[in-house]
């Protein structure tokens, strides 16, 4: 039997909150939408207090940010990205091309194609998140992508160096200070100086989720990524402070960030709630995080391994960190997750920046339909077709023909019946 010894927000205060979120984005971008430049100039100037002459960043820009990052810093952001670079690559080894028989004279095949353009949105509110450059931008190249462009708001009054760095070295085409549901909306739908991509990829809070999920349909995206959230189940093999650290380290992220324990030990369940209350006060982000706790913190008592795998199912988180006697378990039964951290020598962190999978993950519980940000997601699986002799495109004609009356399409039948009378033998 399930129990909880904590709950978050209750559904309808979160509803209220993501209407309210639905108004202000849909203001915005039908203000951008008409006004062009114009509005994305003012909402600028009005969120992060900045109005350069241009948005974009010109080559001599880049070098000096670029030459305000320390060697060491310009390391480690070379190193995530050799992790990044080549799990995308090992990935995108796996996206094979097809073309095979399947009847005599008739070939199927696909291509997997690259999108032309792309978006790039790195998210630089609370925290500059260099590491989504990584997993944008480089995996985007990774992909074949011809135009990548990159986007992150301002920090401190300008660009963010290290931000900045990691999109140059990464392989971005274009590289925008600019924040926001503006950024989104310049990228996905044009302006005068800022040309439309094809796509939009990258996490970001509610409002940029939200303007992603309205654009989708003109544009492209790769998951409506939020708000972070986080899972850790935990048994009596691990400790509580492991468990609060693990919850507490996502909970950083914002105020409406999830962090939910599930265990099948009380005891473990009630050591964590204490050991959140005492590494709140001393936590340097303790004022967001432990916001966060207070309204959509929740820890949850199950009896068997069973049931908290249906839980994990139907919570459907983000990150999903795993420390059991049995990590594996839970890879070979849960269906419904973004990422899994498996054992408690790996962490979420590892994978926000470092390891090398993509941090880029569904929120909401979207998890129930689709993975993560990867190399395939910025590539289209096109299919084509190829009937080298009369004899099947009769044969096919003829069936096609049948199948067309039968579903009143008569114009369809007569496609097929054309080729049988030119390719049949009468």
């Amino acid at each position: 039997m399930t129990r909880y010894l904590k709950k978050g927000q209750d559904a309808a205060t979160i509803r209220d909150a993501d209407r309210d979120v639905q108004r202000t984005v849909e203001s915005i971008l039908d203000d951008i939408e008409r006004r062009g430049d114009d509005a994305v100039r003012e909402l600028s100037e009005k969120f992060d207090n900045w109005s350069p002459a241009s948005f974009r960043l010109s080559e001599k820009e880049i070098e000096t940010a670029v030459a305000r990052v320390s060697k060491s810093d310009l390391d480690d952001i070379r190193f995530a990205q050799r992790q990044v670079r080549h799990f995308a690559e090992k990935q995108k080894e796996c996206l094979t091309e097809l073309e095979v028989e399947t009847m005599p004279g008739v070939v199927l095949g696909h291509r997997n194609i690259p999108v032309n353009s792309v978006g790039c949105y790195v998210p630089g509110g609370r925290y500059p998140m260099v590491a989504s450059a990584h997993m944008s931008v480089v995996t985007a190249r990774v992909a074949g992508v011809k135009r990548i462009v990159a986007c992150a708001p301002p920090f401190e009054g300008g660009p963010h160096p290290a931000i900045v760095a990691a999109m140059q070295l990464g392989g971005a085409d274009e590289i925008y200070v600019l924040g926001g549901v503006q950024a989104v909306a310049a990228m996905a739908l044009g302006t005068t100086t800022i040309k439309a991509v094809d796509m939009i990829v990258g996490p970001g809070n509610m409002y940029v989720a939200e303007a992603k999920r309205r654009l989708f349909g003109r544009i492209g995206i790769d998951l409506l990524a939020g708000p972070t959230e986080t899972l850790v189940i935990a048994d009596d093999s691990v400790d509580a402070e492991l468990c609060a650290i693990d919850l507490l380290g996502q909970a950083e992220h914002g105020p409406t960030s999830p962090a939910v324990l599930l265990t099948n030990s009380e005891n473990l369940a009630r050591d964590t709630i204490a050991e959140i209350g005492r590494l709140l006060p001393n936590m340097k982000t303790g004022d967001v995080a432990g916001e966060a706790w207070r309204a959509y913190g929740e820890v949850i008592v199950c009896d068997t391994r069973d049931e908290m795998v249906r839980e994990a199912d139907r919570i459907a988180s983000e990150h999903v960190q795993v420390m059991t006697r049995d990590p594996d378990f839970f890879l070979e039964n849960m269906t419904n997750y973004g990422a899994l951290f498996l054992g408690p020598r790996t962490n979420v962190a590892f994978g926000d920046k470092v390891i090398g999978t993509n941090h880029t993950l569904p929120t909401k519980k979207a998890a129930r339909y689709t993975g993560g940000l990867w190399v395939g997601k910025f590539i289209k699986t096109c299919t084509y077709q190829k009937v080298r002799t009369d004899e099947a495109s009769a044969a096919l004609g003829e069936v096609c023909s049948r199948l067309a009356h039968l579903e009143g399409f008569s114009a369809h039948a007569e496609q097929a019946n054309a080729r049988v009378r030119r390719y049949g033998r009468g």
